[in-house]
């Protein structure tokens, strides 16, 4: 039986929404003012939900790790002009949280992307609202895979670990929820890391998609 759970929390992107022309233009645009070679977007995909020095050490080598800083500035000063626009929420989303809401479950956020550029989404699309608490990478010390920023939405929820579900996409995100001492749920179909891979980890279901959760759920 489906364990009964009063908080929802999500990841962002690649569980609610699709970042990946803001995030590719932002770091094309990085990588130009930089004097460095374009990346292929397919090369970029992998590295969403990464902080911003990692994406740059993964994408252009050790070797550039110095840049990291020059790396993250660039991308911030992108963002700020494009990230919202360019970023689409999945269909279902909508359906989903009006669900959940209706169940007296508690819904939040917990992701890497900056909590400024999460709300903007969200108010453009009437979603905001739904949500109990966000906590975005700019709120926390320590990024995922560190527990923080769970931790943190749990305290703000005054509800128990144990009565919390994270649904996420990325192996990160599943070591988050462990090391939190919260449950999660795998969602595979838009993001990049392939069902098997979460082998490893204590997940409780993985889905093809945002819409199949409350039927996993029981509602």
């Amino acid at each position: 039986m489906t364990p009964s759970f009063q908080t929802v929390l999500f990841d962002f992107d690649y569980t609610l929404a699709d970042s990946t022309a803001g995030i590719v233009e932002c770091v094309s645009y990085a990588l130009e003012r930089m004097g460095l070679p374009p990346v292929a977007t397919e090369a970029i995909r992998p590295t969403v939900g990464l902080t911003l020095a990692e994406v740059c050490v993964r994408l252009l080598g050790p070797a550039q790790a110095a840049r990291a800083e020059e790396f993250t500035r660039l991308f911030l000063e992108r963002a700020e002009e494009v990230m919202v626009a360019r970023t689409v929420v999945y269909p279902a989303v909508g359906h989903v949280v009006t669900l959940l809401q209706r169940r007296g479950v508690a819904l939040g956020i917990v992701s890497t992307k900056y909590r400024q550029r999460i709300v903007g989404v969200l108010r453009r699309e009437g979603l905001l609202g739904a949500f109990d608490v966000i906590v975005g990478g700019d709120d926390v010390v320590q990024q995922k895979p560190a527990p923080e920023g769970l931790l943190l939405a749990i305290k703000r929820l005054q509800i128990a670990p144990t009565r919390t579900l994270y649904v996420g996409d990325s192996l990160t995100d599943a070591e988050t929820a462990q090391r939190a001492g919260v449950a999660f749920v795998a969602v595979v179909g838009a993001g990049v890391t392939p069902a098997e891979s979460f082998a490893g980890y204590p997940v409780r279901a993985v889905l093809q998609s945002i819409e199949e959760l409350p039927g996993w759920l029981g509602f």
